[in-house]
């Protein structure tokens, strides 16, 4: 089965809790802290495999989910790393996430890999927080909470020539005759169903990938039968190859067959439009194909036009030819010259409070992203943990904050699941 687009939910593993620990051996008195560091979590990584050709080992993957790392642990010993998630993926696999709409990766190339969400870092022991006025600090940090995101998970087809047209013109003929991909042909519309690919080989040693894109109608850009689902792979294509049934046998005129097919790679992107093209005249076996082709060629005269009849393999090697020369002249980079990809994130500076306090009914809610994580971090099992995490709310204004909003003693707080008594 070909699927080519999934949606995914990744929650990279949680860092390994801190030690709370102090040294007590015989004749070493005040032995101070001795509590180590918890281990990273492990990270979510997509890395391309040149053996995979479909995204149908992530279909029913709704959610993937990262290891917590190793637990800190006394004589101040470090937890170990979580192993990191692998997902593997085929080549030309986009990465997206789906709550921001930024393009994370294009997976173009043979080796690359990206981490999509990182894990997060260990929890502090004890003994790193160590100081001069502290010498033996009584408390521990949890592990930070790994990176979450919603993701788009879409392949868009890696082929140096995409085969387009309306139904039943004789694409999916076509690429069984000139190379070893064996698609389904039949006597009605949409019998391809998904694309296909197939490596072509000429006479004289060039080989190239092929692509049978499935029939586009009529507003196949705006979703009209397959259109919409397939018309993302065209745009990785170097050379479009319009596939016309020049005979004409189902009632169509053939010129009018290549403006609709025209009008929709302009509606789906504009860009399609540079792209090289050449004409395959097919059905030139049938009668009235030659007197249709000629009245064609007298409106199309820019573009290159193949006469072929691909049911009996006439012609087809010579439009391979061509097609590997003319592939000779264009630059690999053209494959991916319209990628809409943002490899970079523009930040725009503006002053924004790392939190935000609504009342809920009787209880006050603090949101951030910065207090949340304060508090997931935090061990609230001594008393000198809790007064730590009281004065960084402090250093962060959130007390100032709640007086000026009229906060009184004894309200209720809540940050996350956790509520407090205001004092």
């Amino acid at each position: 089965m070909f699927v080519d687009e999934v949606l995914l939910h990744v929650e990279a593993g949680k860092g390994g809790d801190g030690c709370l620990a102090f040294r007590r051996e015989k004749y070493i008195p005040m032995g101070g802290p001795f509590g180590g560091n918890g281990g990273r979590g492990s990270d979510i990584k997509f890395i391309v495999d040149e053996g995979l050709h479909t995204l149908i080992d992530l279909r029913y993957m709704k959610v993937v989910k990262g290891k917590k790392g190793e637990n800190g642990s006394g004589k101040n010993q470090n937890g170990a790393n979580a192993e990191d998630i692998i997902i593997r993926v085929p080549q030309g696999t986009v990465i997206t996430d789906n709550d921001t709409g930024l393009v994370l990766a294009d997976l173009k190339n043979k080796n690359d890999e990206v981490i999509v969400a990182y894990g997060g870092r260990g929890g502090r022991g004890n003994t790193a927080f160590k100081t001069q006025s502290n010498p033996a600090p009584n408390f521990a940090e949890n592990g930070e909470p790994g990176e979450e995101r919603n993701l788009k998970v879409e392949l868009k087809l890696l082929a140096d020539v995409g085969l387009v047209g309306l139904p039943s013109v004789g694409k999916s003929t076509i690429i069984s005759m000139v190379s070893r991909a064996k698609p389904k042909i039949a006597a009605y519309h949409f019998t391809t169903l998904t694309p296909n690919l197939g490596v072509v080989k000429t006479k004289n040693n060039k080989s190239f990938v092929i692509a049978d894109l499935p029939g586009l109608i009529e507003g196949a850009s705006k979703g009209e039968g397959l259109g919409d689902k397939f018309l993302k792979h065209i745009e990785r294509t170097r050379i479009i190859a319009h596939v016309i049934d020049m005979s004409g046998s189902e009632g169509r005129n053939p010129y009018e067959d290549y403006l609709i097919i025209k009008n929709e790679l302009k509606q789906f992107n504009e860009n399609l439009l540079k792209r090289p093209e050449i004409i395959i005249a097919n059905k030139m076996d049938i009668e009235k194909a030659k007197e249709n082709l000629k009245e064609f060629k007298k409106k199309i005269k820019k573009v290159k036009i193949f006469e072929v009849s691909a049911i009996i393999n006439d012609g087809l090697d010579i439009v391979m030819e061509k097609i590997a020369d003319l592939l000779d002249t264009l630059p690999k980079e053209e494959l991916y010259k319209d990628e809409k990809f943002e490899s970079y994130v523009l930040y725009k500076f503006k002053k924004e409070e790392p939190y935000t306090i609504i009342k809920e009914n009787d209880i006050w809610v603090i949101k951030g992203k910065e207090v949340e994580k304060l508090l997931q971090m935090t061990k609230f099992n001594t008393e000198e943990a809790t007064i730590r995490f009281a004065n960084k709310l402090r250093k962060l204004g959130i007390d100032k904050k709640l007086i000026e909003l009229g906060i009184q003693e004894g309200d209720k707080v809540r940050i996350l699941d956790y509520e407090f008594e205001f004092k």
